[in-house]
Order: structure tokens, then sequence, then C-alpha cells
């Protein structure tokens, strides 16, 4: 009998320890079979405003515009896991008889890229640039629902007032809001994980202005957008590509004949209203190839995109043509510079 007891003790000490080390196998993460990275939604928001233009007199007159883009990832709690902060200041200058000033091979880059050559640091009570402040608040605001960031205290100036923004950010902020507001809710599914690096890319030119004559004179900024994700690689694993162009209208006197203070819409916010459809070869409307284009380039490196076959800045290649007609040179610009300004 007393056998028996020690071998059933026996018995049931080899099970437990059976148990204790399947359950010790189950809990040690497999090197084969990795967690799979959460995924994220990639947004993008474009505010502009031509508002501060100005007409022509003792000196030039300007044409301003203003773009504001954001670009954000979003868990699917509507957290902000990723956000950057960019904008484009575009001043083309025109003389009191209506002609041009500034040269049209201009390139303007964002505020991000000129750092301190915009000029802000040395008028700055807290003595930072525009950027380190965009970029300070870019940070801040990530973990946050957007109903958080607009519960961010800011005085009647738009200017934070809390003790944990106010040393960082004296900028105005409340179109740094909204453009959160607007990329959130833009954003969408389209292959990002929480892990990967997001980049904002911009590049304006002024190269289709025009001298007052006959007709109005044309001030008009062209601006590109990008809100990009890359991989530890380098690899895209999304992207959203948009654009803009803003008119400035004048007269041969110098007098702006534009409405400034009219809504600016971005040719994706614009769709089908833009009119390219009715003209395009392939009968696709610009932010359908652009969105094509997009989509194309997910999975590919930047230096693989500047790889691809074009013909006076148009896809040639037969995975490409079908859906993209437009000139994507500057889409190829864009995406470089999300790519060297991406955390």
């Amino acid at each position: 009998m007393k056998k028996k007891v020690a071998l059933l003790l026996v018995l049931t000490m080899v099970m437990f320890a059976l148990a204790a080390c399947g359950g010790a196998k189950e809990e040690t993460p497999s090197t084969d079979n990795p967690p799979a990275a959460s995924t994220v939604k990639t947004g993008l928001a474009v505010i502009s405003s031509g508002a501060k233009s100005v007409d022509a007199g003792e000196k030039n007159g300007v044409a301003q515009t203003d773009s504001l883009a954001v670009a954000v990832t979003v868990d699917d709690a509507g957290k902000i896991v990723n956000c950057a902060i960019d904008q484009a200041q575009t001043k083309i200058e025109f003389s009191k008889d209506g002609k041009i000033v500034t040269p049209l091979d201009t390139i303007f880059v964002a505020k991000q890229e000129m750092g301190t050559d915009y000029g802000m640091g040395k008028a700055s009570a807290i003595g930072k640039e525009w950027n380190e402040q965009a970029t300070a608040f870019s940070n801040y605001v990530i973990g946050k629902t957007v109903a958080e960031v607009k519960g961010i205290a800011v005085n009647e100036e738009g200017v934070p007032t809390g003790d944990d923004l106010k040393s960082s950010v004296t900028v105005h902020v409340t179109d740094f809001i909204k453009g959160i507001e607007k990329a959130v809710a833009n954003a969408q599914d389209l292959g990002a994980s929480a892990e990967d690096k997001l980049g904002l890319g911009i590049v304006t030119n002024i190269a289709k202005s025009k001298d007052a004559g006959e007709e109005d004179g044309d001030a008009q900024a062209y601006s590109y957008y990008t809100a990009t994700t890359f991989d530890a690689d380098g690899v895209i694993t999304s992207s959203i590509i948009d654009a803009s162009i803003n008119d400035v209208n004048f007269s041969k006197e110098g007098k702006i004949t534009s409405d400034i203070n009219a809504e600016l819409k971005t040719k994706n916010e614009l769709g089908d209203a833009y009119g390219m459809k009715k003209a395009s070869s392939i009968g696709k409307e610009w932010n359908e190839q652009a969105a094509a284009f997009a989509k194309y380039v997910v999975g590919k490196t930047v230096a693989e995109v500047k790889g691809i076959s074009v013909d006076a800045g148009v896809p040639t290649g037969d995975d490409l043509k079908s859906s993209v007609t437009v000139h994507v040179t500057d889409f190829f610009t864009i995406l470089d510079k999300a790519n060297n300004t991406a955390k």
C-alpha cells in the first residue's frame, strides 16, 4: 500500500513539473513569430490663407499665402501616435505698375527647412525659432486625443498659457489645433505601423505667376505636400500626396483684385471640382492620380521612387502610365524631404 501511495505521489509531481514547463514555454516570446506591430492611420491637413496680402504703393505689393500643413498618425483609440507641423509662407512681390518683382524661378522652402533663416529666434521672448516651437508643440500632442488637444489653454491671441507649454511655445497655435483636428479626421488606414517614422514634405514654386496687362496679374503659389511614413529600413509604409494652387490677382495699378479672405482648398479637397478629369487622357482627376502614385510607392525606398522612369516628368512604365499622367517630379521632391525630416 505504501508503495502505491509513493508511486502516486511521484506521478503527481511529474505531472506538475511538465505542466510548469509547458506554462513557462507558452510565456516565452517566440523569436520566430514576434508580436505583430500595431497599425495606425495616416492623416494630412492643409490650412491656407491669403489674408496678409497687401496692395502696392510706395512699396511693392505682396501676395502672401500661408499654408500650414499637419501630418499625423493615429491609433484605434483616437490617440495621436506621431505628429509633424510645418508651414509654407510664400511672398510674391509686385510693383505699382502691375509687374511681378520676385524672380519666377524662386523656390520657396517651408519654415522647418528654413530653420534659423526664418528669423524668429532673435525676436522670440524664449529665444526659440518657429521650427523649434512647432516641433515642441507637435511632440506635446503625442498621446493625446483631438478633444484633449482642443482643450489646451490659450490666451486671446491663441498663445499657450499652461506652464507645460509656455516655456517652449509662444507662437499662435489656433491653426495648429485646427490642422491637427482636420488631419485626424482625414486619417486613413494606409498600412502604417505605430513604430514607423512620420515625415512631412513641402515644396513651393511661383513659376506660373504673370504680370498684369489687359487682364489682371496673377501671383500664384503652387505648393505640394506629403505625409509619409517609413519603417526602420527607410521603406515607405504609407503616403498621402496633395497640392494647392493659391492665386492672388492684382491690377496694372498694383491693386489686389482677389478676395484675400476667400476659403482656399487643396486639390484633394476640390476633388472633381478641380476639373482635370475632362481633359485627362485616362479620365482620372488629379486627386485620383496622386492617390494612385502614393499607393504605388508603398513598399519602396525614396531612392527606388526617384528611379521611376519618367518622360518630361510623366511616368512611362506600364505599371503607372494607366493611372498617373500628371508630372511627378515634385512628388519625388516632397517624398525626399519627408524622408529627410521623418521622426
